[in-house]
């Protein structure tokens, strides 16, 4: 029997003392000089040349993140752009990923229904018995878009607990436009995204999801909310891991997105991709590291580690 995707969560988190996960949003034109620079990987419109320095950095920051935190989350269309090549490149960062101990996340944002679901959740959960790809592994969970409602999640539900694996159902984003949709109102004043969040909540309270921790492998993304709501939708759904962007790069602070963790630091991965992964483009950074950006990637964790928990600290 596989283990609970949020008991090793609870593990992840409460090991390398943060919430903070970091995500891998490679893009050519920001990768290091020294990558692209390199004689075998200069050519951003060779196919081959672009996905090995992308394989490189992804793999080189990997290595310099997984002592340092519980997860990453690995967006599978910046890998997809590629065709092919780039999904390889997508399957064998996994497979370095999981020799590194990292739980790991696949941003794939994928949603349909019936047998079509669970041909999505077979394809990004199972662990394939397939000859000539046995030693492929998948991700420890991915993010669904939960708009077909319940018959869109449940198949991937299905898939998650037989494999020891999670999800993290889409109910509210954090770009601007977002709230025209998801902050929809009923009659009765309930906002759209409240509404898909008891859904969610009702379908991962099934035993068969909830693990020893008391937390469910179904968790939510969730972000942009004010600091009150985000308090309410934490203290509502207490067994729902959240899934939270917009830190960094997209100009959310640390005491805004350390009210969706309960008060022992569990409870929510706190997603910082950009202004982790190109630290090295930073001035503070650079003028401390110099062309030295792992040193710079690895102290921006770091920092970031930091503002967590002294947001913590004033929250408890």
């Amino acid at each position: 029997m596989a283990s609970h995707f949020a008991d090793r969560l609870c593990r992840a988190v409460k090991d390398k003392r943060t919430p903070l996960i970091v995500g891998l949003d490679p893009v050519y034109s920001r990768l290091p000089e020294a990558i692209r620079n390199h004689r075998d990987m200069n050519d951003e419109n060779d196919a081959a040349a672009a996905v090995d320095a992308i394989f490189d950095f992804c793999t080189q920051v990997t290595r310099i993140v997984a002592p340092l935190v519980p997860a990453i989350k690995i967006n599978i269309a910046y890998f997809e752009k590629y065709l092919w090549e780039g999904l390889e490149t997508y399957y064998s960062l996994i497979s370095e990923a999981e020799e590194l101990g990292l739980e790991i996340i696949g941003d794939v944002k994928r949603g349909d229904i019936g047998h079509t679901a669970e041909q999505y959740a077979l394809a990004h959960l199972q662990n394939t018995e397939l000859t000539g790809l046995e030693d492929t592994i998948t991700v420890d969970a991915i993010t669904v878009n939960g708009i077909a409602g319940v018959d869109g999640i449940k198949p991937f539900v299905d898939v998650a607990n037989d494999q020891g694996k999670g999800l993290f159902v889409w109910v509210r984003s954090s770009n601007p436009s977002g709230p025209d949709i998801q902050d929809f109102t009923n009659a009765d004043g309930k906002m759209f995204y409240e509404h898909l969040a008891d859904k969610v909540s009702e379908i991962g309270s099934e035993p068969a999801c909830i693990g020893e921790s008391g937390y469910s492998n179904v968790g939510m993304v969730v972000a942009g909310l004010s600091n009150e709501q985000a308090s309410a939708f934490r203290n509502k759904y207490d067994k729902t891991w959240l899934l939270v962007p917009g830190f960094g790069s997209q100009g959310a602070t640390a005491p805004d997105v350390i009210r969706y963790c309960k008060t022992d630091g569990t409870g929510a991965l706190i997603n910082a991709s950009r202004s982790i992964i190109y630290a090295y483009e930073k001035p503070q950074y650079k003028e401390q590291f110099g062309d030295d950006w792992k040193k710079c990637i690895e102290q921006a964790v770091t920092d970031a580690k930091v503002e967590l928990a002294n947001a913590m600290e004033v929250l408890i």
